[in-house]
């Protein structure tokens, strides 16, 4: 029984976790757990990385035997680096404002409709393109130091083996991949300027990064590249019977989609702000990224500050509680993506647009709830037109999905069963692709079967069908 150690770096934290099939199901155990916050170096919002790999080499030391180690995170954020492996800077964070005003820098360079063309990602402020066109503008001569281009799970795994490679999935959130031929876009990279140095061998969720130096082990221990961007390896646990599915991966931010065999790079998919990114197995992930539980989570953390704690439970209890008071907010409005006072700028929001202003926290709460369920509605219906595929099934999973109140939400507004679960996809969906590359497992499908059989989902029944439309339109009367 094989076991892979995992990482996976969390909006707030990581963890490490001992992964292993037992013959009936994915087996997961958290053996170390730490912080994963940014700090601020030199005015910049950066990651804290001399941290991380203290703790990475603390939870190597507590892991006694496995077979393999294999990284996951968040999209969009890299680290340059020299020929040595050192930091020509420090790898900056997503929520750092050095990107705003800079997609229409680079628009004027490429069009946002050649641009998505090209590449079939949705244009966010923070996506690497924009962090590097900022970096160019700002300060060009770093571009000239370094050698090394590498997101972050590929950091993570430089560190481990001394290698600098980049991992598909992950690679393709830079907007700097071409989806056709599954490689870097060189010509866009020309054109905007970047050294074609920085862009290194890309490699797929499988492939060998290579092995553990010898500080960390003393034997040879393969460092396998999971689909390294985490809602790609989350994407692996669904467990769908069907071909054609709905996912929603709720966390921090919440990403609803479905997995095709080939990207719909579109003028009408960009319309509805639909990216395609890299999936496992040569599959395109086509999904819309939105706002998710950050907006609960921010409202959690101001409570606190006023001297208010509640646990995300009696959050949720007193969205419930109360009465729907009719308001919504669009989630990904600007309004919202920075830290702050989260229920004045839900109240702000309602009041300028016309709307009840929630005056109860629980009525706050409900207002998000509501908002974030009706968005997953509509951007269903978005990816239906676009794929021209019916999905009955929605697949919920990660932690949003142990919320029983956004579950409910999420199936009455969309009409369709929601099936909640495993709240730690991304862990054993990394896992998984490791666990195949060692032939514990022998593909997607049978991983997939393992997950539905191991009885980690629960489903909820859509309801409420004579005020679904009613909700949905007023809804799209305010965010469009």
């Amino acid at each position: 029984m094989k076991k892979v150690l995992v990482f996976d770096f969390g909006a707030s934290s990581a963890r490490a976790m001992l992964c292993c099939y037992n013959g009936k199901r994915i087996v997961s155990e958290e053996i170390h757990r730490f912080p994963n916050k940014p700090i601020t170096v030199l005015g910049k919002l950066c990651w804290d990385i001399d941290d991380l790999f203290k703790e990475v080499k603390k939870a190597i030391s507590k892991a006694g035997e496995f077979d393999a180690v294999s990284v996951d995170t968040w999209g969009v954020d890299f680290a340059l680096m020299d020929k040595t492996g050192e930091f020509v800077e420090k790898p900056v964070h997503y929520r750092d404002e050095r990107t705003k005003g800079i997609p229409e820098k680079v628009w004027e360079i490429i069009g946002e409709k050649e641009l998505y063309k090209r590449t079939g990602i949705q244009f966010m402020r923070f996506n690497t393109i924009y962090q590097l066109y900022a970096l160019k503008t700002e300060n060009p001569q770093l571009l000239d130091l370094a050698d090394h281009l590498l997101m972050m799970p590929d950091v993570i795994c430089h560190y481990l083996t001394g290698e600098f490679k980049n991992e598909y999935t992950e690679a393709t959130t830079t907007q700097l991949i071409n989806p056709v031929t599954r490689d870097w876009d060189w010509e866009l990279i020309d054109k905007l300027g970047f050294p074609q140095k920085l862009f290194g061998e890309i490699i797929e969720a499988g492939d060998v990064y290579g092995y553990l130096k010898p500080e960390f082990c003393g034997r040879e221990v393969p460092v396998i590249a999971a689909p390294s961007h985490d809602t790609a390896s989350a994407i692996v646990a669904i467990p769908a019977e069907e071909k054609d599915f709905a996912f929603i991966s709720c966390g921090t931010w919440t990403l609803f989609g479905t997995e095709l065999e080939k990207p719909i790079p579109t003028e009408e998919a960009m319309y509805y702000g639909i990216t395609n990114e890299g999936g496992y197995g040569n599959t395109t992930a086509f999904l819309k990224n939105i706002m998710g539980m950050w907006l609960i989570q921010e409202c959690k953390r101001y409570y606190q500050e006023q001297g208010d704690i509640f646990t995300y439970d009696q959050l949720e209890a007193f969205a419930k509680s109360a009465v729907s008071i009719g308001s919504y907010i669009n989630p990904n409005a600007e309004d919202f993506a920075e830290p702050g006072n989260m229920p004045e700028k839900i109240r702000s929001y309602c009041e300028r647009t016309g709307q009840t202003v929630p005056k109860s926290v629980g009525q706050t709460l409900r207002v998000i709830y509501e908002s974030l369920s009706l968005e997953f509605a509509r951007t269903l219906m978005g990816i239906e037109k676009l794929t021209g595929k019916t999905y009955p099934t929605v697949y919920m999973f990660g932690g949003g999905s142990k919320d029983e109140l956004l579950c409910r939400l999420t199936a009455n507004a969309t009409g369709r069963t929601v099936c909640a679960g495993p709240s730690e996809a991304t862990a054993e969906g990394n896992s998984i692709s490791a666990l195949i590359k060692l032939g514990e497992i022998p593909d997607i499908q049978t991983a997939r079967s393992i997950m539905r059989k191991s009885g980690s989902s629960r489903v909820y029944d859509p309801a409420d069908a004579e005020n679904r439309q009613q909700k949905l339109d007023k809804y799209m009367s305010i965010v469009i």
